[in-house]
C-alpha cells in the first residue's frame, strides 16, 4: 500500500515551530508534496530566509517523513516568503515588506556597526535587504560599506541606490561633500527622511534596515509618522549610563507605537586571544537586566573584536570579511533572531495606530 499525501501531512504535524508553538502544517508552511514510489519530495515555505531554526525544521521534517512505511528517501526543499506585518493604516513603501529601525539612546555604542552587520547578515542568509542611513548628522554608513561617490539618478528623477556587500544603500554621506557639516532644523530632516523613503528606487526588499541617529529626536518621529515600521532594535553597551539612555529610546518607540523587537548588548566582553580569559570591560549584564525589567526580548551579546573596528574603517564588515569570527557569528545569530521576531509580529499582532502630536 502506497503512502498518501494525507499521511505525509499527518506526520509533518509533528514538526513544531519553536517560536509560534504551532505545527508547520497548521501554519501553512507545507506547500507541495510529491510522492514517487518510495521517495517523497516536499516544500516547506518559511516566513523569512534568515530563519535561525531552518536546518532544525528541515532535519526533523525529513526524519519523520522518512519513517513512513516503505519510504526510502525524504527530501525537504526549504523556501521563504517574507511576511509583512499586517494592519497598517499608514501608506507603505511599494516593494518593501518590513522596515526595521535600529536605535540607541546615546552615541558610541556601535549602533551603525550593528545596523551594517545585521543588514549584511540578513543578505547573506538569502534576504533582499536595503540599508538607509538616517543618521543625517553623522552619516558614516558609506565608509563602513566601502562606498565612495554619488548614487545615480534614474529617468524618473528617483535615486538609484548603489549596492555594497549585497545590500542597497542610501546615505546623506553620498550627497554632500565629506567635510561639509549638515546644519538642519526639523522640517529639513523630515524632508530628507521622506526623500530617502519615497524617492529612492528600492525595488523589492524583504527588509529595509534604518540606522537612526542616537537619541529621541526629529528623525525617529518623522519616520514613525510617515511609514509603517515593523519593529525596532535597540543597541546598548553593558555600562549603566548606556543602559539608562536606552530606556529612553525604548520609551520613545513605545510612544510612537513601534514594537521593540529586542535589545542587543554590544561590546559585552573581551576574550583574550592568548590566555582565553574573558574580561568584561564595560561591566556585566546591563542589557539583559534592562530587557527583563522593561519586558522586552534580550536578543544577545556581541563581544569586542578589533576586527569589527578595522572592518568598519576599511569598508569590510566583519560578517562578510571574517564570518567565522565570534563577533561575526554573534551578528549572524542576532540577524536571524530579528527576522524571527518580525515574523512573529506579522503572524500574531496587527498594528494599532496611535496619532502623534
Amino acid at each position: 500500500m502506497s503512502v498518501t499525501e494525507e499521511q505525509v501531512l499527518g506526520v509533518l504535524r509533528g514538526v513544531q515551530d519553536p517560536d509560534l508553538h504551532k505545527d508547520i502544517v497548521t501554519l501553512g508552511f507545507v506547500k507541495e508534496v510529491k510522492i514517487s514510489g518510495s521517495e517523497i519530495d516536499f516544500t516547506i515555505e518559511l516566513t523569512t530566509p534568515a530563519c535561525p531554526v531552518k536546518d532544525q525544521l528541515k532535519a526533523e521534517a525529513e526524519r519523520l517523513v522518512a519513517g513512513l512505511p516503505g519510504i526510502t528517501a525524504a527530501r525537504a526543499k526549504m523556501t521563504a516568503d517574507t511576511r509583512a506585518r499586517g494592519g497598517f493604516s499608514r501608506q507603505a513603501i511599494p516593494g518593501i515588506r518590513n522596515i526595521v529601525a535600529v536605535g540607541a539612546g546615546k552615541g558610541g555604542v556601535g549602533k551603525s556597526t550593528t545596523s551594517v552587520n545585521l543588514a549584511v547578515a540578513l543578505s547573506r542568509a538569502g534576504a533582499r535587504v536595503g540599508l538607509m542611513d538616517a543618521d543625517v548628522y553623522g552619516p558614516n554608513i558609506p565608509q563602513m560599506l566601502g562606498f565612495s561617490g554619488q548614487p545615480e539618478v534614474g529617468e524618473d528623477r528617483k535615486i538609484i541606490p548603489p549596492v555594497a556587500h549585497g545590500i542597497k544603500i542610501i546615505s546623506m554621506g553620498m550627497l554632500v561633500e565629506p567635510d561639509k557639516a549638515i546644519i538642519w532644523r526639523g522640517p529639513m530632516l523630515h524632508a530628507a527622511v521622506q526623500q530617502f523613503m519615497r524617492d529612492v528606487m528600492w525595488g523589492e526588499l524583504d527588509y529595509l534596515v534604518v540606522d537612526l541617529p542616537p537619541g529621541t529626536g526629529d528623525v525617529s518621529l518623522s519616520m514613525a509618522q510617515s511609514v509603517p515600521v515593523a519593529g525596532a532594535v535597540v543597541v546598548t553597551t553593558p555600562q549603566g549610563v548606556s543602559v539608562s539612555d536606552v530606556r529612553k529610546a525604548v520609551g520613545m518607540f513605545r510612544q510612537l507605537n513601534i514594537p521593540v523587537l529586542g535589545v542587543i548588548e554590544n561590546m559585552s566582553y573581551f576574550m583574550c586571544g592568548h590566555c582565553n580569559e574573558r574580561t568584561e570591560i564595560f561591566g556585566n549584564g546591563g542589557g539583559r537586566k534592562m530587557a527583563d525589567e522593561m519586558g522586552i526580548k534580550f536578543l544577545g551579546e556581541v563581544p569586542i573584536d578589533t576586527r569589527v573596528r578595522s572592518g568598519g574603517d576599511e569598508g569590510q564588515p566583519i560578517v562578510a570579511a571574517v564570518p567565522d569570527a565570534p563577533a561575526a557569528m554573534a551578528f549572524a545569530d542576532l540577524a536571524g533572531k530579528v527576522a524571527r521576531q518580525i515574523s512573529i509580529q506579522a503572524l500574531r499582532q496587527p498594528l494599532r495606530v496611535i496619532q502623534t502630536a
